[in-house]
């Protein structure tokens, strides 16, 4: 994978928009942060999951996730290698992260199922 996927991938889902947080790419639903790509040459990115999805992620696929350093970490932030990671394990994990922090009713409008 690609930044330029991660990009893509992001703004694909409902009401995302492209902005910029410390310095880096960062993808928000109802101004809410659910994921950034903070490398210059964006190699990783990072979504923002429950403590409960981040385990079994970082459990199903260490190559490409690991928790953020410190309390981000403990609360979620997770680390992608965009180099280890597939294209449906990283749409699941970007919707995940945007389930987390879109209003209520976008998420019920969007579904349990939603594909690309």
């Amino acid at each position: 994978m690609t930044g330029a996927a991660f990009r893509t991938l992001a703004l694909s889902l409902p009401d995302t928009e492209e902005g910029s947080h410390m310095g880096h790419a960062d993808f928000r639903v109802a101004g809410k942060i659910f994921a950034t790509l903070p490398d210059a040459d964006e190699r990783r990115g990072m979504v923002k999951l429950k403590p409960e999805d981040q385990r079994t992620l970082v459990r199903q696929r260490p190559e490409a996730f690991a928790p953020a350093r410190g309390a981000w970490g403990r609360a979620g932030s997770t680390c992608v290698d965009l180099r280890a990671v597939d294209r449906p394990t990283l749409r699941a994990a970007l919707v995940a992260a945007w389930k987390n922090v879109a209003p209520r009713r976008m998420v019920e409008a969007f579904g349990p199922d939603d594909r690309e």
